[in-house]
């Protein structure tokens, strides 16, 4: 049976919905009030979908270009599509006309009215994305850490004004695990991005283990890679460890919640480490109950440091 336009674009809608299973961090689990778990469930269709157009990772069928207005021969054109796809965010916010096109920017309005949501993260989002088109290479660490300010922190950002919590401290903190949680997923996918022609570990640093690009690309990691790839995961450490005064300052199931995203990226580290951060023949993941420990042990840790 032939399906129509609205049931193909809801179809679409559902499986960028579904690769929230595949992320390091639970994204709306069961045990929040479904209020919440609906107004991430939006913030993350968006997001996922905004890194699939930048990655070429859209459903087959040109569906997505189609719901932006995107002429079928730019459909492969990423630039255009995410000039589109902002076109269509700003539907969203907009207090007059006839709304967004897309089926998850659709989705996605109840939750930025009923959150008196602003634009600037999702914006962040989008340019994150477009400088993925551009930059292929980072120099410094602190350039890594400012594409991060546009990829990862907004998430961070969205989830406390969703629950209501946001304040100047908890947003630095956020921050902190949100870039950690970038550079971890970076460390996992190290192999995956230099197919795509992109390397996100920096360039001083990869001089100062003297690995390059060639070692990259090698089926298995020799020991200055594997030096590399410990030594960002430090890094990536001493970021979550901040996040734990994070999770202490709030209450309840958004306590649970921090939590794991925290130690969602612990996991991932736990991985690697454990792989010893060999990530080159494909990404090291966590598996269930060392995600479950380290949950615990960051809900722990939380409470001591109250």
């Amino acid at each position: 049976m032939t399906r129509t336009p609205k049931a193909r674009a809801d179809a679409a809608a559902t499986g960028t919905l579904d690769k929230a299973a595949d992320e390091n961090f639970p994204v709306a689990p069961f045990f929040l009030p479904r209020a919440w778990r609906d107004d991430l469930m939006a913030v993350y269709g968006f997001a996922r979908l905004v890194d699939d157009i930048g990655d070429g990772d859209l459903a087959p069928g040109g569906a997505d270009a189609r719901h932006l207005g995107v002429d079928p021969e730019r459909s492969e054109d990423r630039l255009a599509v995410l000039d589109a796809f902002e076109a269509d965010l700003h539907r969203v916010f907009a207090p007059v006309g006839d709304g967004p096109h897309h089926p998850l920017l659709r989705a996605l309005r109840p939750t930025v009215r009923r959150c008196a949501l602003t634009p600037d993260p999702f914006l962040g989002l989008i340019e994150a994305n477009r400088q993925d088109q551009k930059v292929r290479r980072y120099a410094t660490y602190d350039e890594l850490v400012a594409y991060c300010e546009l990829s990862a922190n907004p998430v961070g950002r969205l989830v406390l004004q969703i629950t209501g919590t946001a304040s100047p401290e908890r947003i630095r903190r956020s921050d902190a695990v949100c870039t950690a949680l970038q550079i971890v997923e970076h460390l996992q996918d190290v192999a995956e991005d230099l197919a795509r022609d992109r390397i996100y570990l920096p360039a001083e640093d990869m001089a100062r283990f003297h690995v390059g690009e060639d070692d990259l690309a090698a089926a298995t990691a020799g020991a200055s890679v594997r030096a590399l790839i410990a030594f960002e995961s430090q890094r990536a450490h001493e970021l979550l460890d901040e996040g734990t005064a994070l999770v202490g300052s709030v209450h309840g199931r958004l306590r649970l919640l921090l939590a794991g995203f925290v130690a969602g990226g612990r996991a991932a580290l736990g991985a690697v480490s454990a792989a010893g951060f060999d990530v080159l023949p494909g990404p090291p993941k966590p598996t269930a109950p060392r995600l479950l420990r380290d949950v615990g042990a960051v809900l722990r840790r939380a409470h001591r440091e109250r």
